[in-house]
This record gives C-alpha cells, structure tokens and sequence, in this order.
C-alpha cells in the first residue's frame, strides 16, 4: 500500500495514504533518504513503511503516534542525534504536539523490506572505517545497522573512509541537513565545519550485508 491508496478505519471510513516524509533526499537500489518536518501542531499523514527505517532526530518536540487500527497512542520525546530502528509497521501518523519545530530524517533499508532490488551485495574485503583523527562513538548497534557518531570542532576538515559496509552520512547541523551522502565500501566523503561553531554527523552502517562475500 503506497501513497495514494485508499484503506478503510475501523468505522469504514476511507483513508488515503500519503508519503513517509515531505522529501526525497537520497534514493538508491539500497536506501531512500526521507526528510521530515513538523511545526507545532503539524501532522504527518496516514502512512505506511514498506520497508525497515531509521529515524534520526535533528530537532526535537514531544509527539504523538496514532495507529489507524485504534491501537492506544505512542507519545515520543526524542533527543537531538538520537537514534530509532523500527520494523515495517501498521498504518499510522505524527503529531507535534509541542511547542517547537520537530524535524528527521528516515532512512529506508530497502533490501530488508518490500523493495529488495536483487542487486550483488556491495562489500568490500575487511576493512575498518578510515576516521582521519576523529574518535567516533557508537551511537547505535543492531543486527541491521549500525550508527557512529561524530562531531567536528569549528574549522576542521576530516576524511571518513567507509570499511567494507556501505555507510550512509547524514548530517545533524545547518548548513549540512540536506547533505545526505552514500558511501560504498572504500569510499571517502569529507565531513567539515566550516563555520564557527561544531557539526555533529550521523553514519549509518549497513551491518545486515556484514559477512557477505564481495
């Protein structure tokens, strides 16, 4: 059921289904890049996910998850860089019921979901992420992904090399949260704070493809 499809609520009542998120940011045979803003107030509509997500919080604001079915309500309060991994779910929506702009960005595991291309596995013989002097933390670890978190001071330019595992880079401060960037294995993108305060980046690992032959 994608967007635009038409489901029945419990009372019968139609429903049409809208999109994950207000923008494409990055699409690719592996992943799809969503970016997500709600003023105080602002509802995301009826959805449903076809595919495992993670959400990472770049602004935050309590909300409210509703489930289309009546199941009782979920009410989030995120913190800024946190990190949800959540499975394909039941139709549903977001409210912000704050007083402060929320906004996240959705990445899409499409090999794990419905959309599974088919495509050979990018991986790369073993290697270690290249870091370039920053000291990265690991901010989040599953079976399916994991996510490193860095932060560069005002000023620097550092490489970020990706391992055998394809990384996607998504950056938590202005001007870099449109900047979402795929890395296949032995790809380098430079993270950088050109400005006068730090930028703090995210990097989604790809940890499902993790011993898979090249």
């Amino acid at each position: 059921m994608s967007a635009g499809t038409i489901v029945r609520a419990p009372d019968g009542s139609p429903v049409t289904l809208g999109e994950i998120g207000q923008r494409v940011l990055l699409v690719n045979p592996r992943v799809r890049a969503w970016d997500v803003a709600l003023a105080p107030g602002e509802s995301q509509p009826w959805h449903l996910h076809h595919n495992p997500y993670v959400v990472l919080c770049l602004e935050t604001s309590p909300c409210r998850m509703d489930w289309l079915d009546g199941s009782p309500p979920r009410f989030l309060s995120e913190r800024v860089g946190g990190v949800v991994y959540r499975p394909v779910s039941p139709v549903h929506m977001l409210t912000n019921h704050g007083d402060a702009n929320y906004r996240n960005r959705i990445v899409e595991l499409l090999d794990l979901g419905e959309e599974a291309s088919g495509v050979p596995d990018p991986v790369g013989p073993p290697a270690e992420p290249a870091t370039d002097g920053l000291d990265p933390e690991l901010v989040f670890a599953d079976d399916d992904v994991r996510v490193w978190g860095v932060e560069v001071a005002p000023g620097a330019r550092h490489e970020w090399r990706a391992g055998n595992l394809p990384v996607v880079v998504v950056g938590l401060s202005d001007p870099d949260r449109d900047g979402v960037h795929y890395l296949a294995p032995g790809e380098r993108h430079v993270l950088a704070a050109d400005g006068p305060t730090p930028h703090a980046f995210r990097l989604v690992e790809l940890a499902y493809l993790d011993g898979k032959p090249a």
